[in-house]
């Protein structure tokens, strides 16, 4: 993963909690998306990935990281959007996340670079956002053309069983 930074000092208020930059980047399919560094462990190539019997749809499995057992989940999937083609998923990468006591790895297509931005570039989700993407982020920045989505990784998490 790149190390470049953008040198300006952030933080990001996302809906009631505290949530400071940098952020390391991610992307999925086109779309660019943003974790806070602070929350970030480690960032892997995933290679072997045991499947979970009966598991909601965005659990792609698990995976042994250093002898601890952590749960991927597929980004990709939790945001709804389209499967990867057949075949993409090889050099998939992983971003692992604390979330309470527990690690997660956000199975993600390319990691980006940790960047730093302002507080005041920091806007309000669009309206015109998917509502699901709304109801998962916590802002978007916009950068060179493009959105940067913020995630908020606890609401990422929240996966529910379904009935």
């Amino acid at each position: 993963m790149s190390q470049s930074r953008t040198q300006m000092s952030a933080a990001v208020p996302m809906r009631g909690t505290e949530m400071s930059g940098p952020f390391v980047t991610f992307a999925v399919g086109d779309h660019l998306f943003g974790v806070p560094v602070g929350q970030v462990q480690d960032i892997l190539t995933l290679h072997a990935i045991a499947p979970v019997p009966l598991g909601p749809s965005e659990v792609r499995g698990m995976i042994n990281l250093r002898g601890r057992i952590v749960t991927v989940v597929d980004v990709r999937t939790r945001l709804g959007l389209k499967p990867a083609e057949a075949g993409s998923s090889r050099g998939a990468m992983g971003v692992t996340v604390e979330n309470g006591a527990e690690s997660y790895t956000l199975l993600v297509d390319r990691v980006g670079d940790v960047v730093t931005l302002p507080n005041h570039l920091l806007e309000p989700n669009p309206v015109t956002l998917d509502p699901l993407w709304r109801e998962l982020a916590g802002g978007v920045f916009r950068i060179e053309g493009n959105l940067l989505v913020i995630l908020d990784v606890e609401r990422l998490l929240n996966i529910r069983a379904k009935a």
